[in-house]
């Protein structure tokens, strides 16, 4: 799987996660470089808080486009610290 914005590569493994229809990316598969952090948080009864990274690509800044649980609860265990895309960011194999 590939996540892409404006042309860009941000993300690319073949061992993503599914959650609620969402791929969610391991951390090692991301490129940390375009992705700044975002003070954004909101929380899912089940997952718990996610917290939101910014991406950037160029002058181009998509906010709050990646969100990740750092510490999810038990049930999202197997999400811990992996990235999921929105806001125009194409996901696709």
């Amino acid at each position: 799987m590939k996540a892409l914005w404006n042309g860009t590569v941000i993300a690319e493994s073949p061992d993503t996660v599914v959650v609620e229809g969402n791929h969610y990316f391991p951390p090692d598969s991301v490129r940390a470089e375009f992705l700044t952090d975002s003070p954004t948080r909101t929380v899912c009864s089940w997952k718990g808080t996610a917290s939101y990274s910014n991406i950037v690509v160029g002058n181009e800044v998509n906010a709050d486009a990646a969100w990740f649980y750092p510490q999810p609860k038990d049930a999202a265990s197997n999400i811990a610290g992996y990235y999921a895309f929105w806001k125009g960011v194409t996901v696709s194999d």
